[in-house]
């Protein structure tokens, strides 16, 4: 099976791809049972290697870096065990080097338990709060040396995507009721440029439960030091009514911070929508659905 097409330049990944690469370099995992590991994922493909540990390869050669990334500041942020952060995160095991026809870096992650939670399966305000408590504890790391993350540049900078977006998607997006919101995020944004660690990237499919509750946060390839109010995303992402609620008081947003995370939020979703709607049809609903949260 290889990879499903979502990009120009995509590289061709398969079974045999990553087993070349592993019986070339980690001869000692070569014959353990390897699958591909279906998911709403963008950025990497992703196999199951053995029970214990995951195989990850960028697709493209321009989100190489998020990977980089990853292997550079996964191991900082976890500490010397996971109790840095009250959820679960990825943990690199070893970065493989290009090979076999494969021309990036790769790497296998210990794999972690549990299922990506249905939409609408942590919508209550423990969830919410358990959440926000994650927030809070990857603010409170020291942002010094940390690369740039979501938010580290202003909402002007990306003021003609969002509108050329709207325009693009009249008759599938109301126009007035979107433009109403991210006219009103632009006037909130007043940031001070104050930054923290924000992971960037807070949809459901990053995060996984087991026996309902919430134990792991992943993908942390657009991790770095920004504006916080990204990280409200799971307010409109996973959250209503008393959930999202919770979660804004629990992170103690303001309303200008709260204007700055729907519209990075909506901006996710005019973004995300036209270019998965044919090609990853399952991420072009998420898309939507942030979409329909933040200008309802």
């Amino acid at each position: 099976m290889t990879t499903p097409r979502m990009h120009d330049g995509q590289l061709e990944i398969d079974v045999a791809l990553v087993r070349r690469l592993l019986a070339a370099q980690f001869p000692r995992w070569a014959g353990l049972p390897l699958r591909p590991v279906r998911s709403a994922g963008t950025v990497n493909a992703i196999y199951r290697l053995g029970d214990e540990l995951s195989v990850r390869l960028p697709l493209v050669p321009g989100w190489a870096g998020d990977l980089e990334r990853e292997l550079e500041w996964l191991p900082r942020l976890g500490g010397a065990g996971a109790d840095r952060l009250p959820l679960a995160i990825p943990e690199p095991v070893a970065a493989g080097e290009p090979g076999e026809g494969y021309p990036m870096r790769w790497a296998v992650y210990r794999w972690l338990d549990g299922a990506t939670p249905r939409p609408g399966a942590l919508d209550d305000p423990g969830a919410a709060a358990r959440l926000a408590g994650f927030v809070r504890a990857l603010r409170d790391l020291d942002p010094v040396g940390a690369p740039h993350g979501k938010g580290y540049h202003t909402l002007t900078d990306d003021d003609e995507t969002a509108r050329r977006a709207i325009a693009a998607l009249a008759g599938t997006v109301d126009p007035v009721a979107a433009t109403a919101v991210w006219t009103d995020a632009l006037a909130a944004d007043t940031w001070d440029g104050e930054q923290v660690w924000v992971h960037g990237d807070l949809l459901h499919v990053n995060l996984l439960v087991r026996d309902g509750g919430l134990t792991a946060v992943l993908d942390f390839g657009s991790a770095g030091a920004g504006d916080g109010a990204f990280d409200l995303l799971p307010a409109w992402s996973l959250f209503t009514g008393a959930a999202r609620r919770a979660f804004r008081a629990e992170l103690g947003a303001d309303d200008a911070a709260w204007a700055r995370g729907r519209g990075y939020a909506l901006l996710k979703g005019l973004t995300g929508l036209p270019y998965y709607r044919e090609t990853n049809p399952r991420f072009a609903v998420l898309a939507r659905s942030l979409i329909d949260a933040t200008t309802a």
